[in-house]
């Protein structure tokens, strides 16, 4: 029996309402703010400082092309850089870790929780166990053997990556990466074992089962677990926040640079800021949906029902 719109509509009705105060207000309010400019004058009548507000586009001006041009610029470039080497990093590994979590070993149960262990610790709390991990007596340097100070120093490791964020890089690939690896092993637990068996009679090797077999069975499960770690990515702001600390030219992100402007009371720039990111995010995840069909809302399953 079909439910009637109406009947539907009522029980959706909480959870809408619910998303509209939590997610929808706080984003439609943000947006306007972000045209809202603010200049301060003395007013020639009475000698006293005035502040006026005006709707404008002052703000995005100002962060595209005035003194903050530079700060949006390198931000943008970080936070990109930070979304595209960490995302391709944690999906190697993740992928890694899923077929090594998949294997029929003893250890299997052991293996899983430990890969877990890392995803269940809170960012901050990971944020400070790294840096004493970088510390310029600790153990990175005493494993390294080198004397870097990877939370201050700006010199390059990897000829473009400054020390500080090649620290918050690999603590957010190990923290991150299991989240992929328990989503393609999900993905991994619903192939056919007997699709293994018949590439086995055909004599297929093991990278050739991977290419052909593995890696199109679980696409639909990884493009996901993909998607959900560009979005994180793309706002991440505790762990350089926690780890190198707030306002640093090489770790700076479109997140704490709008963070840093509303901590200055200049909440226009600060909203424009953060408007220009979920811009930035709803552009990626769109055209990320559209070049790999990520099938979000489940219609593959409701066309093949």
């Amino acid at each position: 029996m079909k439910r009637p719109a109406w009947s539907t509509a009522l029980m959706l009705s909480p959870t809408l309402l619910t998303l509209a105060l939590v997610v929808g207000y706080p984003v439609v309010a943000a947006i306007r703010l972000a045209f809202v400019e603010v200049a301060d004058r003395v007013n020639p009548q009475t000698g006293m400082l005035e502040r006026t507000e005006s709707i404008g586009l002052g703000n995005f001006a100002g962060i595209f092309t005035g003194e903050s041009s530079e700060a949006f610029r390198n931000a943008f470039w970080n936070t990109t850089l930070f979304t595209v080497v960490g995302v391709v990093a944690e999906t190697a590994l993740g992928v890694a870790m899923a077929l090594v979590m998949n294997r029929a070993i003893r250890t299997q149960a052991l293996v899983r929780v430990s890969v877990l262990v890392p995803w269940a610790i809170p960012t901050a709390i990971s944020g400070l166990l790294w840096r004493w991990v970088f510390e310029s007596d600790g153990i990175a340097n005493a494993v390294l053997r080198t004397d870097v100070v990877w939370t201050a120093d700006d010199s390059t490791i990897l000829g473009f990556l400054s020390a500080p964020f090649t620290a918050v890089l690999i603590a957010d690939i190990w923290k991150t990466a299991p989240f992929i690896g328990l989503l393609v092993l999900a993905g991994l637990q619903v192939v056919p074992k007997e699709v293994y068996e018949a590439a086995k009679m055909d004599r297929a090797g093991s990278w050739a089962t991977f290419w052909r077999i593995t890696l199109p069975l679980v696409k639909p499960t990884l493009v996901v677990a993909v998607l959900f770690r560009i979005l994180d990515a793309l706002k991440m702001f505790d762990l350089p926040f926690v780890l190198v600390g707030a306002h640093k030219h090489s770790v700076e992100t479109l997140s704490t640079l709008a963070q840093y402007e509303m901590s200055n009371v200049r909440y226009g720039p600060a909203a424009a800021y953060s408007t220009v990111l979920f811009l930035y995010i709803a552009l990626i995840a769109f055209v990320f949906v559209k070049l790999l069909g990520a099938d979000l809302i489940g219609r593959g399953l409701k066309e093949r029902r």
